[in-house]
């Protein structure tokens, strides 16, 4: 489990996280002077260090930390560190709370400086970067610029990003059926099957996805019927998920809106046949269908994305 704990707030980005990223006034984050249950977890400090976003940093640590049984891990995200007073903010950030410290700088000396800082500490400093960009270079035959936030640039890729995500939005839960032809993926499921979260996913790939609802009663609009005829027109997913998981999701929703009526929506044998015919409806047009039971969003997209590229090699 990863449970951040923010450094202080500092005027060049370190900015607080919560394990499913929530707002800065949520209470997971331990007081300074708590402590863990006896008997609890293990909590280790871990300070994220980066002269960008930190999204690789921070996307590498919690892989980490979420292999080991028992063990809690408190995130520190310094971002944006690029000069040396930014970079003794996050000396003495490590100093009051010692931990693990993994590292993406590109400026020689910073890095050194962090390094020698945290040897005198006896501290792990680990460059999450390193071994990647020198595999990089003994095959290129040729240095790394040192840049940082390079894949972070306004390029052509990132403006196609922005435009997915306008689609995305623009076609959300049904909307601009008339235009389905012009995306990449169509994501179509009964209620509360994660449509939504997924595509501002693919989205973030540069992948424009919209999601339509099957609606039990009404089926699919005939702009998403008439997809599949052509080997250009957009893949077609269905997503699926178990019918209890379905209810209690959807119970808690109703819970959440005060809404307290039993209706067909949670009537397990009633979503059960809506998950089947939904299922139906796709096995009947060859349209792959992803069981996100058990699925992360990460997981769902990384899925539909293997579709997507072989649908592209067949076009």
């Amino acid at each position: 489990m990863v449970r951040p704990r923010p450094p202080p707030h500092a005027e060049f980005g370190a900015r607080r996280l919560v394990g499913r990223l929530a707002s800065d006034d949520d209470t997971m984050s331990m007081k300074e002077d708590e402590t863990p249950e006896e008997g609890g977890p293990e909590t280790v400090h871990m300070h994220l260090v980066s002269d960008s976003t930190g999204e690789t940093v921070h996307g590498l640590a919690r892989a980490c930390i979420v292999q080991f049984e028992n063990v809690e891990g408190e995130e520190h995200l310094w971002t944006l560190v690029r000069s040396p007073s930014q970079l003794d903010r996050v000396l003495e950030g490590i100093r009051k709370n010692p931990g693990i410290v993994m590292f993406t700088l590109v400026n020689e000396e910073m890095r050194e400086k962090l390094v020698l800082a945290c040897r005198e500490l006896r501290l792990p400093c680990l460059s999450v970067l390193d071994p990647f960009i020198t595999s990089f270079e003994t095959y290129l035959g040729r240095p790394s610029r040192d840049q940082p936030g390079r894949q972070h640039e306004m390029d052509t890729e990132y403006f196609a990003r922005i435009e997915a995500m306008q689609y995305a939005l623009a076609h959300d839960d049904g909307q601009g059926l008339w235009n389905l032809p012009n995306a990449d993926v169509v994501v179509i499921g009964v209620s509360r099957t994660s449509k939504t979260p997924t595509c501002i996913y693919l989205a973030n790939r540069g992948i424009r996805a919209a999601n339509v609802p099957f609606v039990p009663g009404v089926g699919l609009p005939k702009e998403v019927l008439a997809l599949g005829k052509s080997p250009y027109d957009p893949l077609v997913v269905g997503l699926t998920k178990d019918p209890a998981q379905l209810v209690q999701i959807r119970k808690n929703r109703m819970r959440m809106l005060a809404e307290t009526d039993e209706t067909d929506y949670v009537d397990l044998d009633t979503v059960r046949q809506e998950v089947t015919t939904c299922r139906r409806i796709c096995s009947e047009r060859h349209w792959p269908v992803i069981d996100v039971s058990r699925r992360s969003i990460e997981e769902t997209a990384a899925t539909i994305l293997k579709h997507y590229e072989r649908h592209i090699d067949q076009s």
